[in-house]
């Protein structure tokens, strides 16, 4: 009988800290996409490189990276 007034507080600890990180995984958008990263590693991150013709003419993106 001593023994369960050590376990049953311990247990309820336990339990009010996996609340705590679950509702904190929830806060932080953990679960906000579950159907992405199986599809995400089928794809390759990169597209293959291709050779850019110099043309003088540069896009925003590029300008972007440039700085």
């Amino acid at each position: 009988m001593n023994a369960l007034y050590l376990t049953i507080p311990m247990a309820m600890l336990i339990a009010l800290g996996a609340l705590v990180v679950f509702f904190w995984s929830l806060k932080s958008g953990q679960y906000e996409d579950i159907e992405g990263p199986k599809y995400r590693m089928l794809f390759d991150d990169d597209p293959p490189q291709t050779e850019k013709r110099n043309t003088g003419i540069t896009s925003k993106k590029e300008e972007s990276h440039a700085n």
